[in-house]
C-alpha cells in the first residue's frame, strides 16, 4: 500500500466513512508493513538497558516549567545537564513545545509555524523561548550521547498569530454548549491565514486558511470575542472529541479540521519532517482529548511507519475518568500511553486531606490500576502549578510521599517534573525539592527490583517491598510511609534476606534495621513522611 492510498484511506477514517472491515483490514496491513521494517505499531518504551540500570527502572523527565525564563537559553541548559540526568536514571527527556509559537515569551503550546524551530525571523525573533534550532539540535545531541531518548511534544490542536484575516461565513455557538447556536449564521473576519512569509517556504510550501479550520475565537469585524464555528460544505465539529461542552472540539485560537483533507496531509507530512529531522524517539502529543481520535490514531501509525523505528508516544488527556482513559488506549489499539490524570487527583486530594485521607485508597479509580503498561504516571507539571488553570498542586508536604507512590513502584512510566528538581519561577515561585528527591531516584536506580509486595493494611501507614533480584547484590527496597504521626510497618524481605542490615536512605531514621530469622523487621517512618530502607 502507498503513501497516497493510506492517506486516502486516513481521510475516510477521520470523516467516519470507512467501513470498520476495511478499517480492521487496514490496521492488519499497516501491523505488517511495521514489522517488514522491524518495529511494531504498539507502545513500548524501548529505553536501552546501560551500566546495569534495567530498562524497566528508568524515569522520564518533563524538562520545563511554565514560568522558565524568556532568556533563549534553556537548550544550552538541557545539553549542559545531560550527564547530570543520566546520574539522575533518566531514560527519556520530554522536550518543551519547540516550534515558534506566538512569540518568545510564549512556552510553546500558543503554537504558529511548525517547520520554524528557530531558525527563521518571526514573530519578533528567530529564536524561541528556548533558543535556536541550532541550540536545539546541540541539546539532543548531549541527550543521545548520554543514552537517553529524546520526546517532542507535538501541538497539532490549534495555530495561533495568523498573519492575514480571511473573511468566511460563521455562527456564534455557546461556550459551554458547543452544539447550541446563539446567533444567526454572519460574515465574520478572523485570523485563519497563516503564510509563514519568514520562511518562505523552505521545507513546505503549505499554507493555511479559513477552509483548513473549523472555528475561531475572535471577529475582527466587530471585535467582538466568543466561539465562532465556520460554516461550509463538511464543515463542522468532530464528533469524535470528548463530549465536555456538549462537544470540546474546539479550544483555543484558530482549531485544526482534522476532517479536512488537505490539513490531515500537512500534519502528517510535518510530523514525519519534524521526526526524521531531531531524531527523535517518541513524542508527547497534546491536547488530545479535543482532537479526532481518529486522526491522532492514524497520525501515531504514520510516524513510526514513515521513520521506521519504534517510537514511544504518550497523550495529554486532561480528564480524571480513568475508565475514559482506559478506552482511548483501547480505541487507538495501544498506540500511545496516556498521562495518569486520575492518579495526580488522588494525590491532590491525598494531599489537601490530610490525615483525613485513607492511604489504600490512593490507587483507587486510577489509570495505572486498569492499564499498568501504557500509563505515564506523575505528580505535578506545568498544567498543575501554582498559577495555571488546572489548579490542583499537590503541596510541598506529600510531594515527597507521592514521589515515592510513582518512583518505586512496579507499573508505570514515571515522570519527573524540572519544577520540582529544579524549582520554578512566576509569582508562586516553589523551591527545588531536589534533597527529599534524590534519595527516591536513588533507590529507584539501584535497589527497587524484584517482586513487589503490598502491606496497603492501614487506612494512615503504607508499605511495599521489592525483594531484590539475583545477580543485583545490593537490590531490595522497603517502603513505608504515613499521613498521620509516627508509625512503623512489619514487613519481611523473605529468608534470603535473614540477618542483613537496612538504612533509611531518606535520613529520616538515623538507625540501621537487622531482618530477623524470617527475614522480618519493623521498619518505622516519622509522621507524614516516606521512609525508604535499602541495603546497609
Amino acid at each position: 500500500m502507498t503513501k497516497n492510498e493510506r492517506m486516502e484511506i486516513i481521510h475516510q477514517e477521520a470523516c467516519d466513512t470507512l467501513p470498520q472491515q476495511a478499517e480492521e483490514a487496514m490496521i492488519t496491513l499497516a501491523a505488517k508493513q511495521a514489522q517488514r521494517k522491524g518495529i511494531t505499531l504498539h507502545n513500548s518504551p524501548v529505553v536501552p538497558e546501560r551500566e546495569g540500570l534495567s530498562s524497566d527502572n528508568q524515569v522520564m523527565l518533563q524538562s520545563f516549567e511554565w514560568y522558565l525564563p524568556d532568556d533563549g537559553q534553556h537548550w544550552d541548559r538541557i545539553k549542559k545537564a545531560a550527564p547530570e540526568f543520566k546520574a539522575l536514571g533518566i531514560g527519556g527527556v520530554w522536550l518543551p513545545p519547540c516550534c515558534k509559537a506566538t512569540g518568545s515569551n510564549d512556552v510553546g503550546y500558543g503554537v504558529y509555524d511548525l517547520y520554524d524551530l528557530g531558525e527563521f525571523d518571526q514573530k519578533g525573533s528567530v529564536r524561541t523561548k528556548y533558543g535556536t534550532r541550532q541550540q536545539l539540535e546541540a541539546a539532543i545531541a548531549a541527550l543521545h550521547e548520554q543514552g537517553m531518548q529524546v520526546y517532542g511534544d507535538v501541538v497539532l490542536n490549534h495555530k495561533g498569530g495568523a498573519d492575514e484575516t480571511e473573511l468566511f461565513q460563521a455562527v456564534k455557538v455557546n461556550p459551554e454548549n458547543r452544539q447550541e447556536e446563539i446567533a444567526k449564521p454572519q460574515d465574520i473576519k478572523g485570523w485563519t491565514r497563516f503564510t509563514f512569509p519568514g520562511r518562505q517556504g523552505k521545507y513546505s510550501k503549505f499554507q493555511w486558511g479559513f477552509q483548513h479550520f473549523t472555528a475561531v475565537d475572535h471577529d475582527d469585524i466587530t471585535g467582538e470575542n466568543g466561539i465562532f464555528r465556520i460554516l461550509g460544505d463538511n464543515k463542522g465539529f468532530s464528533q469524535n472529541v470528548s463530549h465536555d461542552k456538549g462537544n470540546f472540539d474546539y479550544l483555543m485560537f484558530s482549531d485544526v479540521d482534522y476532517r479536512n483533507k488537505e490539513a490531515i496531509e500537512e500534519s502528517i507530512r510535518w510530523g514525519e519532517w519534524f521526526v526524521k529531522t531531531l531524531q527523535l524517539d517518541g513524542l508527547r502529543l497534546d491536547a488530545i482529548k479535543h482532537i479526532n481520535a481518529s486522526f491522532i490514531s492514524a497520525f501515531l501509525r504514520e510516524m513510526r511507519l514513515r521513520a521506521g523505528k519504534q517510537l514511544y508516544c504518550v497523550g495529554e488527556y486532561l480528564n480524571g475518568d480513568e475508565n475514559l482513559l482506559a478506552e482511548y488506549i483501547g480505541e487507538a489499539h495501544d498506540q500511545l500511553a496516556l498521562f495518569d490524570v486520575a492518579l495526580h487527583f488522588n494525590f491532590y486530594e491525598a494531599a489537601s486531606r490530610g490525615s483525613d485521607y485513607d492511604l489504600r485508597q490512593i490507587f483507587s479509580g486510577s489509570l495505572l490500576e486498569k492499564n499498568s503498561f501504557n500509563v505515564v504516571t506523575f505528580v505535578d507539571n506545568h498544567d498543575s502549578q501554582p498559577g495555571q488553570p488546572l489548579g490542583s498542586w499537590v503541596n510541598e508536604g506529600f510531594k515527597p510521599l507521592a514521589y515515592a507512590l510513582i518512583l518505586l513502584r512496579r507499573d508505570g512510566y514515571p515522570c519527573l517534573f524540572w519544577g520540582d528538581y529544579f524549582g520554578t519561577g512566576g509569582e508562586s515561585a516553589q523551591r527545588s525539592l531536589r534533597e527529599q528527591l534524590d534519595p527516591l531516584l536513588e533507590a529507584r536506580k539501584r535497589a527497587a527490583y524484584g517482586e513487589q509486595v503490598d502491606y496497603f493494611d492501614d487506612p494512615h501507614c503504607i508499605g511495599w517491598l521489592h525483594l531484590g533480584e539475583a545477580g543485583r547484590s545490593d537490590s531490595g527496597v522497603a517502603v513505608v510511609m504515613s499521613n498521620a504521626g509516627d508509625a512503623s510497618k512489619r514487613m519481611s524481605l523473605g529468608e534470603l534476606n535473614k540477618g542483613t542490615a537496612w538504612r533509611d536512605i531518606t535520613g529520616h531514621n538515623p538507625d540501621s534495621i537487622t531482618l530477623d530469622d524470617t527475614g522480618a523487621a519493623d521498619f518505622p517512618c516519622k509522621g507524614g513522611s516516606v521512609s525508604v530502607y535499602v541495603r546497609a
